[in-house]
């Protein structure tokens, strides 16, 4: 590759970029932005590249195959801090195609289901955490936050690769679900989750960071289980961040497996 030959990042590029911050303009235009070397080398194997805008020093580096049919910009320091949703930005930023969502989801195995969960991080992180213990499906409720804004990609470090996300009117969903599935959400009147005898198949809900499991969701729940604190009778924080309880359940879950 000549460094050279490869053109600036223009004002109509950066505009496309910038507007990918909004949700409207993800869908409208199918694309979403990855940032950073680590993140876009996990997801340009299963996702199209579209764009690829980085600095001088890294085109000159390298650090993975840029996939043929990608467009290639140069941009100085500043213009990747214009475009960057990052604090710190990256030397390297990716455009790349949104997938159809998909249609069915297996329900064999865990599924991890998301009610109204609100924080990119927290979904980035659990994107993550559910790769970590083998669960390929999230089915979030359409007020989950979206799983293509740019800080919940970057949480994901590439797990959003490897594991689907879908969007559905979740109590409908779970309604419609066979008989013998089992339905677990955590509740503070729940079972104690370090005794309670856990299946190797079913959906965990977890729910909103602040208000839990919504009323709706929770009719159709047949097992509800808690996280208890240690020491049990001590002062604690009201509850447990999600993406940390969804950690710890999913841990006892795969427990002897």
């Amino acid at each position: 590759m000549n460094i050279e030959n490869i053109p600036p990042l223009s004002a109509s590029r950066r505009k496309i970029i910038t507007s990918l911050q909004q949700p409207k303009h993800r869908r409208s235009l199918r694309m979403f932005v990855a940032e950073g070397a680590k993140c876009i080398s996990e997801l340009i194997e299963t996702f199209e590249c579209r764009m690829i805008v980085a600095t001088h020093a890294w085109l000159e580096r390298g650090d993975f195959k840029i996939p043929a049919g990608a467009e290639i910009m140069k941009a100085s320091r500043a213009d990747m801090e214009r475009i960057s949703s990052m604090s710190n930005a990256p030397e390297v930023i990716a455009v790349m195609t949104m997938p159809e969502m998909v249609d069915k989801i297996d329900t064999r195995g865990l599924i991890v289901a998301l009610d109204g969960v609100q924080d990119p991080g927290n979904l980035g992180t659990i994107i993550r955490t559910c790769d970590w213990f083998g669960v390929k499906a999230i089915v979030c409720s359409h007020d989950t936050v979206d799983v293509y804004n740019p800080k919940v990609v970057q949480a994901t470090m590439g797990a959003l690769a490897r594991v689907e996300v879908k969007y559905v009117d979740l109590a409908e969903w779970l309604k419609q679900l066979p008989g013998d599935i089992a339905i677990y959400g955590t509740f503070l009147d729940g079972e104690n989750i370090y005794s309670s005898e856990l299946q190797s198949q079913g959906v965990i809900i977890m729910g909103n960071e602040g208000k839990g499991v919504s009323a709706n969701v929770a009719e159709a729940v047949t097992h509800r289980l808690f996280i208890p604190p240690y020491p049990s009778d001590a002062q604690h924080v009201e509850s447990l961040n999600v993406s940390i309880a969804t950690a710890i359940v999913l841990s006892q879950f795969r427990k002897g497996q």
